[in-house]
């Protein structure tokens, strides 16, 4: 579908990659609504991009249902925001467990749900959820991020299915290691040699790509990943031994380290 001329609600505009997603679409002429908790981040970028600001915080039911009322028609949603949720399950909390998994996999689900019988009477629209490799593949540390981000692209293919024909589409977006921002910055772990990269900038053209051509899937990392992913998916185990020899534990302890306050 055009981009140019729909209304696009974005989640996690605050971040880094939000920020770039953002002016991306921006620059494609869309209609910007921006979501996200920090409102000295979000107010600031909103006005640079003439579009409106909402501050929600998507872990609490009644605010998404406060900001599906306030946006109005919708034509695309990407669904961006996520919380890194690093470490062991038992070092969360049960609070710690049902924030991550609400605002991770519940709230992209919950804003689906409201808006698309909207684009379903419009017979257009595009829902776009940004996943990860992490949503094909498995590291140490991290499997409530895991769990949520596998559950996405799981609901993203079934919804696209249900949805074939009425003129609405369903994507999933898959960043590998981002450099310059997101969670692989935050979390200031090391890569082993040859892993390789994607910038913010290339996420962006991923969700571009998405809501353009109704891709059902967009890779956006390393070849090496893109490998790993296929290999985990297919000979877990294997591809387990071969993550821990390059050093996955160690990474993992990293991210940790550095991103387990964010929960």
């Amino acid at each position: 579908m055009r981009i140019s001329g729909s209304t696009a609600l974005l989640t996690g505009a605050t971040g880094g990659l939000g920020h770039t997603i953002a002016r991306v679409l921006h620059r494609r002429g869309a209609r910007l609504i921006l979501t996200g908790r920090r409102t000295d981040v979000l107010e600031p970028l909103a006005a640079e991009l003439g579009a409106r600001a909402l501050a929600v915080d998507l872990s609490e039911p009644l605010e998404i249902d406060r900001l599906v009322a306030e946006c109005g028609e919708v034509d695309i949603l990407v669904a961006n925001a996520a919380l890194p949720a690093a470490g062991r399950l038992e070092s969360f909390t049960v609070k710690e467990l049902d924030r991550a998994l609400d605002v991770n996999l519940r709230a992209p689900i919950a804003l689906a749900h409201a808006l698309l019988p909207g684009m379903l009477e419009r017979r257009r629209g595009q829902l776009v959820f940004i996943s990860s490799t992490g949503g094909k593949a498995v590291v140490p540390g991290d499997p409530l991020y895991h769990a949520s981000k596998f559950g996405l692209r799981g609901f993203a293919a079934a919804l696209r299915i249900d949805l074939h024909g009425t003129g609405v589409g369903s994507s999933a977006v898959f960043p590998g290691f981002i450099r310059d921002a997101g969670m692989y910055v935050d979390g200031g772990a090391k890569l082993p040699p040859g892993v390789g990269t994607r910038s913010p900038e290339d996420v962006a053209r991923g969700v571009v790509r998405a809501i353009e051509r109704n891709r059902a899937e967009v890779d956006v990392a390393s070849p090496f990943l893109r490998l790993g992913a296929v290999f985990s998916m297919n000979t877990p185990d294997f591809a387990a031994a071969v993550a821990r020899r390059l050093g996955s534990d160690e990474i993992a302890r990293t991210m940790v380290k550095n991103l387990g306050s964010k929960r």
